[in-house]
């Protein structure tokens, strides 16, 4: 097993014995709804390990991006005794929906699926219960993205970033944000993310300046970045999102930016660092030279047509 991997065993809940107890329901109202869906993100990795399909750098991620994020999802929370016990995220503009059951509270899977109705589920390949219970409610393997869910162990010696001449590995600094969010625009144009809105995401937990990597030009531009995420206490890394300038690439930038980011993850405390990349791409590559190696790929569940006997 990989490090932070305990197995799926089942155990009750804390605080609520082996009393089935129902959940109530409610959208995402307030601020501190966030914490709430990144304590259950939490608690899963406690259980499940680096399985977890989602970080708590990835809720702060897809909240705080850019502006008015909740404009693109409907967010609904599952509650015992005001824990979050299970959430659905439901991005419009995608008809995609993420979410994360209690491992201990399995039965909610269903009120979620019925409550999102989303054209499109994604799930790991490794989760034969999310899996089974997508088919009881309609859902068949599609075409799609897929993606693969990569995992670094950091208990050993990492590489050292190899740089080249000109460049410039460091973290950010108050007076990097216009440049911070240009890069990021560039890799990924077009984008949404602005400098408002990465100003409001670098002010939330669990965002740190110092695990937010990029590599600087000659000319004291940004040609790279890694943003790392750290859950101290289940000593856990997420890198998310990693790119190169267009004018910057195929220079080996983006392993070396990605290199000093699990360095300081693993200096940080964590044991373990995990990544997304859709398979096939380009940055499969890169991770693997890092030294992520894929362990499940995330997969798109579709509801079946009518005509397919439904």
């Amino acid at each position: 097993l990989l490090p932070g991997v305990v197995g799926h065993v089942r155990q009750p809940l804390e605080g609520h014995g082996s009393i089935l107890r129902m959940a109530q329901t409610r959208p995402f109202e307030r601020e501190s709804d966030v914490r709430l869906i990144q304590d259950l993100c939490a608690e899963t990795w406690r259980r499940l390990g680096p399985y977890t399909p989602v970080h708590v750098g990835d809720v702060a991620w897809w909240m705080y991006q850019r502006p008015n994020r909740l404009a693109d999802a409907r967010i609904q929370l599952w509650l015992e005794d005001g824990a979050c016990v299970a959430f659905a995220w439901n991005w419009l503009s995608k008809g995609d929906l993420d979410c994360v059951v209690h491992p201990d509270r399995p039965e909610y899977l269903d009120d979620v699926l019925a409550w999102a109705d989303a054209p499109t589920v994604y799930t790991q390949e490794s989760d034969s219960h999310k899996i089974e219970r997508l088919e009881a409610h309609g859902y068949e393997r599609v075409d799609g993205d897929v993606s693969n869910h990569m995992v670094l162990s950091l208990d050993g010696e990492l590489q050292e970033p190899r740089v080249p001449d000109g460049y410039r590995l460091r973290t950010v600094g108050p007076p990097d944000l216009e440049r911070r969010v240009e890069v990021h625009r560039a890799a990924f144009a077009p984008s949404r993310v602005v400098p408002e809105s990465y100003a409001r995401l670098q002010l939330e937990w669990p965002y740190r300046a110092d695990l937010d990597h990029v590599i600087e030009a000659q000319d004291g531009t940004f040609a790279a970045f890694c943003l790392a995420w750290l859950d101290e206490e289940n000593r856990a890394g997420l890198l998310e999102p990693v790119g190169t300038h267009p004018d910057h690439r195929r220079r080996g930038l983006a392993t070396a930016v990605c290199l000093g980011a699990v360095r300081s993850l693993q200096s940080a405390g964590a044991a373990v660092a995990v990544i997304g990349s859709l398979d096939p791409s380009p940055a499969e590559a890169v991770y693997e030279q890092v030294g992520f190696r894929s362990v499940t790929r995330h997969v798109p569940y579709g509801k079946k047509s009518a005509d397919d006997g439904v």
